[in-house]
């Protein structure tokens, strides 16, 4: 017998929406930058937490979600970083899963009721026992399944069995150390261009995280003249 069974669902996704509607907000990159902090935090109470018990795979999409939130917070603190097409396409692509989401959503909520009211269809009598068998409209031709299924086998990449990804890690507490030290040389102030330069993207990322965080334990001080100019970093008294 088929039994239908729903729990509520826990993803990132989901909890990413939830986020987002408690804050009346449109899924939007601007929506996605602003509830960030909220959605890491949830992350570490899940990580914290000895009563919640989670499946590494699961907990891999959640920390998946994050690293494109901080993407997208990334983009919108620091308007002249540039994205590759790669990074443009996942955020787009995360907008999306999160828009698909929120329309199938409530049909979750319908399901859960015809479960709950034992409301289930069955074949007729006529039907039970026998084979599935597949029965096209009039207006279906052979010429156009064979493409159709043709067309899903060209777009089956073959995947290689083992692949390794190489990347080095950036420490968020020695980009705080390196700021400090600079500034200790240099009393006069940091300018945060010439600080990243010659630096990857996720290196300037990290330093940027570095340079709010120290901003907000009131370790320094940050100037900025006028908008999109250079921010000046300078030692706090």
């Amino acid at each position: 017998m088929y039994e239908l069974k729903l729990e509520q669902f826990s993803g990132p996704i989901e909890k990413l929406l939830e986020l987002i509607e408690e804050k009346h907000l449109a899924i939007t990159e601007l929506s996605l930058a602003e509830i960030t902090a909220d959605f890491l935090n949830y992350l570490k109470k899940i990580d914290s937490s000895t009563s919640l018990t989670i499946e590494p795979r699961l907990l891999a999409d959640f920390v998946a979600v994050a690293a494109q939130l901080l993407l997208i917070k990334s983009k919108a603190l620091l308007p002249d970083l540039k994205l590759t097409s790669e990074e443009e396409e996942k955020i787009k692509d995360l907008e999306g899963r999160l828009f698909f989401y929120q329309q199938f959503k409530p049909a979750i909520n319908y399901l859960k009721e015809l479960s709950e009211n034992r409301n289930i269809s069955v074949s007729r009598p006529l039907f039970f026992g026998r084979s599935a068998f597949f029965y096209p409209s009039e207006n279906v031709k052979i010429d156009e399944l064979y493409k159709a299924i043709k067309g899903i086998f060209e777009s089956i990449v073959e995947v290689p069995e083992k692949q390794t990804i190489r990347s080095s890690l950036i420490n968020l507490e020695e980009k705080i150390e390196e700021i400090i030290k600079r500034l200790n040389v240099n009393s006069r102030g940091l300018e945060f261009n010439k600080l990243t330069s010659e630096k990857s993207r996720a290196e300037i990322v990290v330093m940027f995280l570095a340079v709010l965080h120290l901003l907000a334990n009131q370790l320094i001080n940050i100037e900025q003249k006028n908008r999109f100019e250079d921010i000046i970093i300078g030692k706090r008294d």
